[in-house]
């Protein structure tokens, strides 16, 4: 038995058993099978402390691709209602578009143009650097991923301003290095994590790129102002490779069919500089028994999975739907309270950064609490039928453990406040109302997206852990071409009709989308059935 048995209660019951995973194991023609550990063999060696110092260790690297994210984003928004010159992101990253437009001599469209590219690049990117990183490991291409990002932001504030070619190359791999980090980060949550635990670690690992939103504006806008638009990206540059020193010198290698539970000790590229977690539990095996990476099959293969598609379609229509409210804020808020600065108006998207942060804290918690609800459940029933072969542990196995019906329990009654949270949001701006009443509105619609991106997010990760980076990274190709395709119409709605009568189009998207709900917790369980065979 590990030395984790008498660290803490949760990590002495996972030591119990293997952890088996609610997406069963993949087919074994296709190469992603996990390593099998051995009955007394806990699923992971780290105690319960040590996962969430890695959460956060991997979290914060997810912080700094969502700053640059956020200001460039805000950048494209403003770019799209220049006739109004939206104040916003005049007082955030938007200052730095003319500037930026003035000294490489050419128009506010051909340098939105490198927003537009940036943003093709990070919904694309994580289909090659996540499965990259569910054969040949986490560390390695965490590390390259912010090795580019930190170089590449050397490149942008180095970059001549007569060379425009090197502005759009250099945003190219700036979106390559940055974009990928929340994939590889999933597909760290997945190995080291049973699914008791794993909403909770979710929760704070979307901290990181959720303070980009809340921070992004402020330093951006300081940045900006203050010191220069290169500043932006020397900023990015330091905070990148700080990131980067700190993954060489404490980030183990968690990837199960290099390491296993981690207790096998990799090659050196794999170690970290300082092996400040596992210490003691983890050793040499022998050549023979090191599983070696073996081929994973496309990424775009997972979207043939049916209740996989239909979680990540029901996923992206609701951060469409959350993406057309934060893009149209600045000209919304413009137009319906006049009086406000531009100051101001950049403050007023803490109202759902804060939203995000709180429910992200929550959603954890309550997910690790559904699935508890239910096996207790389980449990009751087993006992009640007398049934002398069901062990404790027997009830978290795939083929008894209904996992979709623990983690979508709670998702019907999220998006139906959703829906009427983001109806009511629109008729405040359409009526002019208090100001405060739109805040309000921002953070429960701040909170409800979260806590049904991060639930969904985690079931996806359930059912096909072993390939969390890969799975992750086609919810970001899905969502990011579904928040891209309405970002790119919402204006042109918004002038078709009021901002009251367009967020009642958004919201009854999400109406049509609800049924998905039950459509994946009934062919659910037949899906993993069949992937198991």
């Amino acid at each position: 038995m590990s030395t984790t048995r008498n660290t803490d209660s949760k990590a002495a019951d996972e030591a119990k058993f293997i952890e088996p995973t609610a997406g069963g194991h993949e087919p074994d023609n296709e190469g992603t099978q996990q390593v099998v550990m051995r009955p007394e063999e806990p699923y992971s060696i780290y105690t319960l402390r040590e996962k969430w110092f890695l959460v956060g260790v991997i979290g914060m690297a997810g912080l700094f691709r969502q700053v640059d994210v956020v200001n460039i984003t805000i950048c494209e928004v403003g770019a799209e209602s220049l006739h109004t010159f939206s104040p916003l992101t005049a007082n955030i990253y938007f200052p730095a578009l003319p500037v930026i437009a003035s000294a490489f001599n050419k128009s506010i469209e051909l340098i939105n143009l490198t927003v537009t590219v940036y943003m093709v690049l990070q919904g694309v990117s994580p289909m090659f650097w996540g499965p990259l990183s569910d054969r040949w490991g986490r560390r390695p291409i965490f590390l390259a991923c912010l090795l580019i990002l930190a170089l590449s932001c050397v490149g942008l504030a180095l970059v001549p301003v007569d060379a425009y070619w090197a502005l759009m190359l250099l945003r190219c791999l700036q979106a390559t290095g940055s974009a990928s980090t929340v994939a590889l980060g999933a597909g760290v949550i997945g190995d080291i994590s049973v699914a008791a635990e794993r909403g909770g670690f979710f929760g704070l690992y979307s901290l990181g790129p959720l303070f980009g939103p809340a921070i992004g504006p402020v330093i951006g806008g300081a940045l900006a102002d203050g010191l220069g638009w290169r500043a932006i990206f020397w900023f990015l540059c330091i905070g990148s490779a700080l990131c980067f020193i700190f993954l060489v010198l404490f980030l183990p290698e968690t990837l199960r069919i290099l390491v296993g539970n981690g207790n096998i000790l990799p090659p050196t590229i794999y170690r970290p500089v300082i092996p400040l977690i596992g210490r003691g539990r983890v050793h040499p095996k022998p050549a023979e028994d090191n599983p070696q990476p073996k081929k994973h099959p496309n990424p775009l293969r997972i979207l043939t999975y049916p209740d996989i598609l239909i979680l990540l379609l029901f996923n992206g229509i609701v951060y469409a739907v959350f993406y057309g409210v934060t893009a149209s804020l600045s000209p919304l808020f413009k137009e319906a309270y006049p009086f406000l600065s531009e100051t101001t108006i950049g403050l007023c998207f803490l109202a759902i950064s804060g939203g995000l942060v709180l429910g992200s804290l929550l959603t954890g918690k309550l997910l690790d609490r559904d699935y508890q609800v239910i096996k207790r459940r389980l449990l009751k029933a087993a006992h009640e039928c007398d049934d002398k072969h069901m062990n404790p542990e027997d009830v978290t196995k795939d083929e008894n453990f209904p996992i979709e019906e623990a983690r979508l329990r709670t998702v019907p009654y999220y998006i139906v406040v959703y829906i009427v949270s983001v109806i009511g949001y629109g008729w405040c701006i359409n009526q002019k109302v208090n100001l405060a009443g739109p805040l309000i509105l921002q953070i429960i619609i701040g909170y409800l997206g979260i806590a049904i991106m991060n639930t969904t997010q985690t079931l996806c990760i359930d059912l096909l852990p072993s390939q969390g980076s890969s799975v992750t990274a086609c919810n970001n190709l899905v969502r990011c071409s579904l928040g891209a395709a309405l970002v790119s119409v919402v204006d042109l709605i918004l002038r078709a009709l009021t901002p009251g009568w367009t967020y009642v189009l958004f919201g009854g998207v999400c109406v049509l989308a609800m049924p998905l709900i039950w459509v994946v917790r009934h062919i659910g369980p037949r899906c993993r059935a069949r992937r198991r065979r």
